[in-house]
């Protein structure tokens, strides 16, 4: 027979699930986006003096010893963004993930323990 206070009780604990989970996924992707316009702006910035302080450049040695050290400052400040972004969107995808971990696992154990056992054909 179907208990209507135990469909009921499954029914709010994976809506609390799925809640929880957006919840948390909508942080992550703030925090994400934090951090994408933080880099963009320091990296404006950073364009921004490198071009004043090139125009201010005597030489054409000069001038290439700047833009030398600011291309090889800017590509090592992308990878390292690069590299914190990734890790922040693997976070992510983790912490949307851990809410459905048990009950994945539960019904996979279900499945299993349910499932029929088919013998090999014989050759």
């Amino acid at each position: 027979m179907l208990n209507f206070d135990d469909v009921n009780r499954k029914n709010k604990e994976a809506m609390d699930t799925v809640l929880k989970s957006y919840s948390e996924t909508a942080k992550g992707f703030q925090a994400i986006a934090a951090e994408a316009v933080d880099y963009s702006k320091k990296s404006f910035q950073d364009t921004v003096t490198h071009f004043e302080s090139l125009s201010g450049a005597r030489s054409f040695e000069a001038a290439f010893e700047l833009q030398t050290n600011y291309v090889k400052t800017a590509y090592e400040n992308f990878v390292s963004e690069a590299t914190k972004l990734g890790e922040m969107y693997s976070d992510l995808a983790k912490s949307a993930y851990k809410p459905y971990e048990a009950p994945v696992a539960a019904a996979a154990a279900k499945a299993m323990k349910t499932a029929p056992v088919v013998a090999p054909a014989a050759a």
